[in-house]
């Protein structure tokens, strides 16, 4: 990896590219520091640290502290990816997007432009229910409409201009704008994190149990990463025989391929949908404030992750079993979404390729179908694990922390695929270099 990124900075091009996305990320640092006009800036701290639960962790968390902070990117990204997941789905119900995702450059572009127009319309309605909901409640220094609007119109902004800056990254610089936005916001926190588990268990400690707590600290971190990179990068090849036909005089084809099937076909999304779906009572409460009795206080216990495996509490540990079960789900569903074996199955048919051993038509799509199941059930175990060992740790030690499963899968994810990006930028380089000579 560092001798790629050594290699990339002999070129020119592609250091451009670089020290681009690194000013803009600098940018984003920059900006993430910048107070919204007209609010108390220590309200957010006091509140969040009030919160029994942690159903606003993971935002903060992909907002790198400027929700907490309150500044004027406080928003973030989140709008955005709120916006593509919600457009990715709706293309499963509205036949006129899955034909404009199917047309080419226009198609995505147009695509794009829908995205960026329900962006900007989810960060007017989460900066009005933020400026109006806690600015009620002391977020702002004087509620009036003034401010209202001000901070409506400044976290709204923020929000765009950390789309357009996304956007800049993939055009300009080394691609994956969105991804590496997010990418930021979550490694700025990591520090943090790390230096409050040292304070919990390695600091002040005897020498022999803080180098016992230290090894196992970094085990673990290590040991996640390390799953992160094999379920990310692990890959079940199907091969493909393409059979010999004749054009003209010519005898073509007969070459042999492959159908790459990732084993963490879906991603990070699995764990995404089923936090979103466990926290989304947990914040609506919140925002509502009413804190809970009775009934429906135990029940928001059973949702809040703060509560699962702590061994003096082992009820609502029963939160984690639904947890896991919406994780199989919806790494099953997501991938039905995203990966569709008939359409493959047809396409090898109409070009003449087949699976050696399968019959072309139904039966490769009935073994396509048999075989992504088998392999998106190994691939949700992986995701399992690294999704509930931060649970696990927090509610049997206490350490809390903000980067979990879900931050270590996308900062890993980013990471090589950045890489990756950079390594065919120099490859394509290379084939241009020839063709010139």
């Amino acid at each position: 990896m560092f001798e790629t990124v050594k290699n990339a900075f002999k070129v020119k091009e592609i250091r451009l590219k670089i020290l681009f996305t690194l000013a803009m990320l600098v940018v984003i640092r920059f900006g993430s520091q910048l107070p919204v006009p007209g609010v108390d800036r220590t309200y957010f701290s006091n509140w969040f640290a009030q919160q029994t639960g942690d159903a606003f962790s993971l935002f903060d968390a992909f907002t790198g502290g400027s929700f907490l902070s309150m500044s004027i990117l406080a928003l973030n990204i989140t709008p955005y990816i709120t916006s593509s997941i919600i457009i990715q789905l709706l293309t499963i119900a509205i036949p006129k997007l899955e034909e404009m995702q199917r047309e080419g450059e226009e198609g995505r572009k147009m695509m794009v432009a829908i995205t960026r127009y329900v962006t900007v319309g989810l960060s007017l309605i989460t900066a009005s229910a933020v400026a109006i909901g806690f600015g009620r409640q002391g977020l702002l220094e004087e509620f009036n409409v003034i401010n209202v609007i001000t901070v409506i119109a400044a976290l709204t902004a923020g929000s765009s201009f950390l789309m357009w800056i996304g956007e800049r990254i993939t055009d300009k610089g080394v691609g994956n704008g969105i991804s590496i936005v997010l990418t930021i916001n979550i490694i700025s926190r990591m520090p943090q994190d790390v230096a409050s588990l040292f304070e919990q268990f390695v600091i002040g400690k005897s020498v022999a149990n803080g180098t016992v707590a230290t090894i196992i600290i970094l085990a673990v971190i290590v040991g996640m990463v390390v799953l992160v990179i094999l379920l990310n990068d692990a890959v079940r090849r199907i091969p493909v025989q393409y059979a010999k036909k004749i054009q003209g005089r010519k005898m073509v084809g007969g070459s042999s391929t492959n159908i790459p099937l990732k084993v963490n076909t879906a991603g990070v999304m699995p764990i995404i949908f089923a936090s979103s779906l466990m926290e989304f009572p947990v914040i609506i409460s919140t925002f509502a404030g009413y804190q809970g009795t009775g009934v429906w206080s135990e029940i928001l216990k059973y949702l809040s992750s703060s509560y699962w495996c702590n061994p003096a509490m082992p009820k609502y540990s029963v939160g984690l079993i639904v947890y896991i079960a919406l994780l199989i789900f919806f790494a099953y569903f997501y991938t039905s979404i995203t990966f569709n074996p008939l359409e493959i199955a047809d396409n090898m048919k109409k070009q003449g390729g087949f699976i050696p051993g399968i019959r072309p038509g139904k039966p490769t799509s009935e073994y396509l179908t048999k075989i992504l199941n088998y392999i998106i059930f190994i691939g949700v175990c992986g995701l399992t694990i690294v999704g509930i060992l931060p649970f696990f740790f927090r509610g049997v030690f206490g350490a809390d922390v903000s980067f979990g499963g879900t931050s270590l899968i996308i900062v890993v994810s980013v990471v090589l695929e950045t890489i990756k990006q950079i390594e065919s930028m120099m490859l394509v380089r290379n084939y241009k270099g020839f063709l010139n000579d």
